[in-house]
């Protein structure tokens, strides 16, 4: 589901993020394979420097379908950044990336906070982080970042994953697979 970034992926990335419907949401933006190529180069430097932390998402025969990254680390937090290639928009890999890389974070590598920085125009994504149970929209609780975000225009919602949030909807995923078994039983 998810593995570091490395270049073999590079050519089947760079064909699914120049989709018009994927392209516009997208961090990094490229004009060509050289480009996208050069920016995962960058990317992987910046892991091993502790700036950011970045997988390539990978569906169940290993092909890589998008990517999925926290930039900008520093005291324990920083922002989330994925996106999809459009074959795989709407069939749960968001999710289930979503939920390895959350575990990877917090349970592994020591992150406290995860933020998502959203285009108020992208309802796709704005609908995807509402219906996570452990995300909290942030504009007013961490107001000076979201005016920092916003600093050329009201562009974007905030939302906040504190560790403690999903660590509790990971206990009670737990504790209801655990009900369910007894049920079961």
């Amino acid at each position: 589901m998810l593995k570091k970034r490395d270049f073999t992926d590079c050519h089947p990335l760079y064909e699914l993020i120049t989709h018009p419907d994927v392209f516009p949401f997208v961090r990094q933006k490229v004009d060509s394979y050289e480009e996208y190529v050069f920016v995962t180069k960058q990317t992987m430097e910046a892991e091993e420097s502790g700036h950011l932390i970045s997988r390539t998402i990978t569906d169940e025969w290993e092909n890589p379908i998008g990517t999925i990254s926290l930039f900008d680390v520093q005291d324990s937090a920083g922002f989330l950044g994925t996106w999809l290639g459009k074959p795989y928009h709407g069939k749960g890999y968001n999710a289930m990336a979503k939920e390895a890389f959350f575990n990877e974070l917090f349970f592994e590598l020591n992150i406290e906070t995860v933020f998502m920085r959203i285009r108020k125009k992208n309802l796709r994504s704005i609908g995807a982080a509402e219906k996570l149970p452990y995300a909290v929209k942030a504009n007013e609780s961490r107001k000076y970042m979201y005016d920092a975000i916003n600093e050329n225009g009201d562009i974007f919602d905030l939302y906040e994953i504190p560790k403690d949030l999903y660590t509790l909807h990971i206990l009670r995923q737990q504790q209801d697979d655990d009900s369910q078994h007894l049920l079961e039983a």
